[in-house]
């Protein structure tokens, strides 16, 4: 997995195709090499949607072995959401299939001019760009069939959907899943807009003829690979909770919590959350049945299985097992308690191309406006509906939740650097505000999911609504995030290798054994920080400052039921996060 491919979408005659060694990029794959290429190579201050932008496409360090749940896929540019520096990471299966082709990233560049739509084709005969005019504004779902005719459905389609084309501010980048579903979405900071500036619809990798990667040291990688493994199915959350429940197991957990943000973040707790709970999806995926109903991979080689399918009451296919944080943002943010209805409204953000975070927060801030009210089922389905016909009213909510409240005189806009909270409240649950603060990402939970020690008691046990200690919490779970992003691993990894020093060991083992290399903890633990300086260099240089590391101030002004909490941690403590 040595070669750069670089596609200069505005070169003179058309698209040309170059292809390169790793070079000064060597030893990096994932978060690390997107981000490394994007501050080398793209001006901090450039516009995201213009020409000096590029898209970069790496797949992990691990990709294409046989290395357990190591099939994430990182996506990188400067963001239209944001205006930072982005990386987005999706499951699906072009990850092990590019790393199988021994490609460790595609670079989309240069100016995109005229109105041509292209499909790129990768396979072991190379790289090959079309002109498919046919492809233009075909939801996702519509795009994969109609690719399916001419490639089957062995391929792996990275793909936007009309969201993207249109350059939406909340635009994704769609991975097709097992069964060649686009459910597996690059969903955060608008990278689907970045895409579509380069007028690429589709990328489909084809690892036809390609085999397994080989580790340097097969022996010690299947040893270390079998224990990796064996402490995954071990751990309560990753051998237990998720596979049976997904991530939805989180709804009670964080309503009993009191950090569960109900009503666009108004209050703590939603009194329906039993009816969208983890528990209450499984049991009816289970009733309904189908195959992979409540426990399925989003990619092959998964040994948590925290996904699943959901079916409606016919039996027929609706979308993917919609995750916590859909679920969340469709539901108690928006005063929703109908799982079919969260379900249809996840489908039709995968098939347009919208992160369900921002989608789900864009439509709360719009019903405190009184667009529509809150619970209004139907009404918030019209409204991602008109967001992917791209109506005047969509367009302002496919910008995202910042520029709802913009248009609609809204002070309440849940946003940090432009990008919307996920589904924890950050008065509640102190660590991930730091973490939402803080991160180079805007507002991300997944940048280091302190929720793990506050909330879950794992890795460690902070109160969650205390200022103490938290800024550690964060800061520490941003190194091992930006790290581990880089690997390929599925970040749900984590709960097993914080609490179980064997797995972590286990894990290392794995890499060093795939590569011949001799890392140890520590020097896991650098990578994370020099990625985090990387990217916080390249914020710097776009124009953040530390006052951009801030919650929006009601946050700390407006105390949050049923705790009556606000968030208090001082500005001095975020200030010292990246102090490393």
């Amino acid at each position: 997995m040595d070669r750069i491919i670089r596609i200069d979408v505005g070169a003179p005659g058309g698209p040309r195709v170059t292809e390169e060694g790793l070079g000064k990029y060597a030893g990096f794959g994932g978060r690390a090499l997107t981000s490394a290429i994007v501050c080398a190579e793209v001006p901090p201050t450039c516009h995201p949607l213009g020409p000096e932008n590029k898209l970069v496409i790496a797949p992990g360090l691990m990709a294409g072995s046989a290395a357990s749940t190591s099939g994430r896929l990182s996506v990188g540019c400067k963001s239209p959401l944001t205006g930072g520096i982005k990386e987005a990471n999706s499951g699906g299966q072009a990850a092990h299939y590019l790393g199988r082709l021994g490609i460790a990233a595609i670079v989309l560049e240069g100016e995109h001019n005229g109105s041509d739509l292209y499909k790129i084709t990768v396979n072991t005969d190379g790289v090959k760009v079309e002109v498919d005019k046919s492809l233009a504004l075909l939801p996702n779902y519509a795009l994969c069939e109609k690719l399916k005719e001419t490639c089957g459905d062995s391929v792996a389609v990275i793909s936007i959907g009309p969201a993207g084309e249109r350059k939406m501010s909340n635009s994704t980048i769609a991975v097709t899943d097992p069964e060649f579903r686009p459910s597996r979405h690059a969903g955060r900071g608008g990278v689907g807009a970045v895409m579509g500036s380069k007028g690429v619809k589709a990328i489909i990798v084809d690892p036809a003829g390609t085999k397994m990667r080989k580790p340097v040291d097969p022996e010690k990688f299947k040893a270390a690979n079998r224990a990796f493994v064996e402490g995954l199915k071990r751990h309560g959350v990753t051998g237990q909770g998720l596979p049976v429940y997904g991530t939805n197991i989180l709804t009670n957990v964080l309503n009993e919590a009191g950090g569960y943000p109900a009503y666009n973040f108004g209050q703590g707790q939603f009194d329906r959350a039993a009816d969208i709970s983890g528990e209450t999806q499984a049991a009816l995926e289970d009733e309904r049945g189908g195959p992979g109903s409540s426990t399925h991979g989003c990619h092959r080689g998964c040994s948590i299985q925290c996904s699943g399918t959901y079916y409606d009451k016919d039996g027929n296919y609706l979308t993917k097992q919609p995750e916590y944080e859909t679920v969340w943002a469709h539901g108690g943010n928006c005063g929703i308690s109908d799982l079919d209805v969260v379900a249809k409204l996840d489908f039709l953000d995968d098939n347009y191309g919208f992160d369900t975070i921002e989608m789900g927060v864009s439509i709360g801030v719009a019903m405190e406006a009184g667009v529509i009210e809150f619970g209004d089922a139907e009404g918030a389905i019209r409204l991602v509906e008109e967001a992917g016909q791209g109506t005047p009213l969509g367009c302002i909510l496919g910008a995202g939740a910042a520029t709802v409240a913009r248009c609609f005189g809204v002070e309440r806009a849940p946003v940090v650097k432009g990008q919307a909270m996920p589904a924890y409240d950050p008065r509640a649950v102190k660590g991930i505000g730091v973490t939402y603060a803080t991160s180079t990402q805007g507002a991300d939970h997944t940048a280091g999911y302190a929720v793990a020690p506050n909330i879950l008691k794992v890795g460690g046990d902070i109160d969650p609504l205390s200022p103490e200690g938290q800024a550690d919490v964060s800061r520490n779970l941003q190194i091992a995030t930006a790290a581990l992003d880089s690997t390929g691993f599925c970040l749900f990894v984590a709960f097993a290798i914080l609490d179980q020093q064997d797995t972590f060991d286990a894990m290392v083992e794995t890499i060093n054994a795939m590569h011949g290399l001799s890392l140890t903890g520590d020097d896991v633990v650098e990578l994370g920080k020099t990625i985090l300086r990387m990217e916080r260099g390249f914020n710097a240089s776009a124009g953040f400052t530390k006052e951009h590391d801030r919650l929006p101030s009601y946050f700390t002004r407006e105390p949050l039921k049923p705790h009556n909490v606000v968030f208090d941690v001082p500005g001095e403590e975020l200030d010292q996060v990246h102090a490393f």
